[in-house]
């Protein structure tokens, strides 16, 4: 019984991201959406020595309606270069920072298209790689969508063959389980908790960060504080 995720890309996104993408068989990066300002698409959260800090992507918007995800565009040439100084600042003296830089200064430092969508895919990659994660990963651009959001989910179920559906919780208030179940698929919903808190810098546990707070932090350990078992 293969399971698929549905998700849209995000910048350097959170564990249950990874954890979700490591519970499935087959992920869908959707990037068909309508890009959705002050998101997580384009910026995400660290931890510093005043707190959490925003590291946001500087992107255009275009003006017209229904700019979608995979059609928006970096302005500032600068950002990555800025980014990186930014993580360097905060997780120098974190136990596994040189590690992880071998992981991430490349990817900053070499960044050759200013499509937010790719650049997201950079990191993501890099990390599942990381992670040891191999869940095959489709881009929606290379699959046929149509219908409503139900329908659109069924059809992809469909296409890639597979009869048990993913679902981050927040789904349940529009999401057609008798549906579904006609069409002979399963739903499962993800469970957002039950996760071991990691070694962090700075004064009080923040769990709602960037994934990279828990990379530099334990390294080669992580995979320990990325997946929960339910």
């Amino acid at each position: 019984m293969s399971k698929l995720f549905v998700i849209q890309s995000n910048y350097i996104p959170w564990k249950g991201y990874f954890d979700a993408i490591n519970k499935a068989d087959v992920v869908v990066i959707y990037d068909e959406m309508q890009y959705t300002k002050n998101d997580w698409r384009n910026r995400n959260k660290i931890k510093t020595s005043n707190g959490t800090q925003w590291l946001t992507i500087p992107v255009l918007m275009s003006g017209k309606f229904g700019q979608k995800i995979n059609e928006t565009q970096v302005f500032d040439k600068k950002w990555a270069i800025k980014h990186w100084k930014t993580l360097k600042q905060n997780y120098s003296k974190a136990t596994y920072f040189k590690e992880i830089e071998e992981l991430l200064f490349p990817i900053y430092n070499n960044i050759m298209t200013d499509n937010l969508s790719e650049i997201n895919m950079l990191f993501i990659k890099a990390i599942l790689y990381y992670l040891g994660i191999t869940t095959k990963i489709i881009r929606s651009k290379d699959l046929v969508l149509h219908g409503d959001k139900n329908e659109r989910l069924i059809g992809l179920c469909n296409q890639l063959n597979c009869n048990r559906y993913i679902s981050g919780p927040a789904a349940k208030s529009y999401m057609d389980l008798e549906l579904f179940a006609s069409n002979h698929i399963k739903v499962e919903f993800l469970e957002y908790s039950g996760y071991k808190v990691h070694k962090q810098l700075f004064n009080d546990f923040e769990p709602l960060v960037s994934i990279v707070d828990i990379l530099f932090n334990e390294g080669p350990n992580s995979r320990d504080y990325v997946f929960n078992d339910l």
